[in-house]
């Protein structure tokens, strides 16, 4: 399977059907209300592909573990953020995670420079994503790589007994 994207610890490659068990393990491992709207995952597990969640819009990131293995360290999605011809210049980021073992490591960023480098393989110009307010992390990771905030649903979800916002971010993908 073709890299789209190599950082000195870890490479980028579209996802594969033969990801699903450890993207879905690596999706259980990582939920958190600091991030995940939706209640916590309980056997039996869904799929983690499916007719939504299709594995043409996730790209892995791959790293080796302690044990010098090279096995999905990440994943990101992204999706066109509505069925319209006139929205089909922009691409969203609709899912990031990065394992628990792999944090620290250039992982979140190197997803996010390779879906730029994707997403402009497209004809794509524009880039937009949803986060939680209250995660600070993830913010200052986007705001280094360009986004900027573009909208506010303040109290947007109820999670954890209080009102969190929803924070829509965007930036352009021009060279």
């Amino acid at each position: 399977m073709p890299e789209i994207f190599t950082h000195p610890d870890c490479r980028v490659r579209p996802a594969a059907l033969s990801d699903e068990a450890a993207l879905g393990e690596l999706d259980r491992a990582t939920w958190s209300t600091l991030h995940a709207v939706v209640p916590r995952p309980q056997p039996p597990y869904a799929p983690f592909f499916d007719d939504r969640h299709r594995p043409e819009d996730f790209l892995v990131a791959e790293a080796q573990d302690a044990a010098g293995e090279m096995r999905p360290a990440g994943y990101i999605r992204l999706v066109l953020p509505t069925p319209l011809a006139c929205n089909t210049h922009v691409r969203q980021i609709q899912g990031l995670a990065v394992a628990d073992w792999a944090r620290g490591r250039g992982v979140a960023r190197t997803l996010l420079r390779a879906a730029f480098a994707a997403a402009r393989g497209e004809g794509a110009n524009r880039m937009t994503l949803r986060v939680l307010g209250h995660n600070t992390p993830a913010r200052a990771l986007y705001e280094s790589e360009g986004f900027v905030v573009e909208g506010v649903l303040a109290g947007e979800f109820f999670l954890d007994g209080r009102y969190v916002d929803d924070v829509l971010m965007g930036r352009s993908l021009a060279p």
